[in-house]
């Protein structure tokens, strides 16, 4: 039970490193269980955090726990709805270069998202719905022949990725760049406005949201570190989509503007506060009163 906006040391999952996303992932359908019980439309439950924090790790361990007690469930990740690369250069040509990159707002389907969304509560063996899926290896999304087809509605939903829940920032907050890549390549401001204003156009989508936890890191620098790490694993595996650490350094500077914010912002927004140490350990909760 949270006590005084703290978790007691028994409710806390176990901080082992091998048990720590089954641990939390049972806790939070304790959690969640209570808030399930009686509603009709699918618990739109959003998993925020920044790179490398753990949020798939957590959310499929939450769905194949919630399947064991025959509570139908499933995950659905920002990262499934990326439009695919050649959606994404003819935007490079018509608004900037850097949206060829796919994670920051903008390079979303977002009404592809919200189609989802609006027809899982009616999924049937009559009219099942097809979740979107994109392939990292080749950059753009698997055929829609290839996604898997959803013929029950589910009672438990996570919508997990870096910035759900985040709120666009102010105008002013855009002037200066913030890192190489924004002054080097964003002088005008261009990328990142256009940026922000497709974050507006997401919070439709948040205000969807029946609960937000966030797993919050401790600083940008950790999230780049457990980047590093998952791509040193790929580069080990000579994956052909792994990064070196010039092409990661870069890579992330796409993302430091909002995971900066969101370090900031999100604590205040998240109805549940899971607090990271730089190990990946959560060391406190911290729930949010209305």
């Amino acid at each position: 039970m949270l006590v005084a906006g703290h978790c007691t040391a028994e409710a806390m999952p176990d901080n082992d490193a091998s048990t720590q996303p089954e641990a939390l992932a049972q806790w939070l359908l304790e959690d969640c269980l209570p808030r399930i019980r009686g509603r009709r439309r699918p618990y739109l439950l959003g998993l925020s955090g920044l790179q490398g924090c753990g949020k798939s790790t957590v959310a499929a361990a939450l769905v194949q726990r919630a399947r064991q007690r025959n509570l139908p469930a499933l995950t659905l990740s920002l990262d499934d709805v990326y439009l695919g690369r050649r959606a994404r250069m003819r935007l490079s040509e018509s608004v900037h270069p850097l949206l060829r990159t796919r994670g920051v707002p903008g390079t979303h389907d977002l009404a592809l998202l919200e189609r989802t969304l609006d027809a899982l509560p009616s999924a049937s063996p009559g009219h099942p719905v097809a979740l979107p899926r994109f392939d990292k290896g080749r950059d753009t999304r698997y055929p829609p022949s290839r996604w898997p087809l959803i013929s029950e509605p589910p009672r438990l939903l996570v919508l997990e990725g870096w910035c759900v829940g985040l709120p666009a920032q102010s105008q002013a907050a855009l002037g200066t760049p913030i890192n190489a890549l924004e002054r080097e390549e964003d002088a005008d401001g261009r990328w990142r406005r256009d940026v922000n204003e497709s974050l507006q156009r997401m919070q439709p989508i948040w205000q969807r949201l029946d609960r937000l936890v966030l797993m919050q890191a401790p600083d940008w620098a950790a999230s780049c570190r457990w980047r590093e790490i998952a791509e040193r694993s790929l580069r080990a595996q000579h994956a052909p989509r792994a990064m070196s650490q010039t092409q990661l350094h870069r890579f992330m500077q796409h993302f430091e503007r909002l995971g900066r914010h969101a370090l900031r912002e999100m604590p205040a927004r998240a109805n549940l506060v899971l607090q990271l140490d730089a190990s990946r350990r959560v060391v406190s909760m911290r729930e949010r009163r209305h």
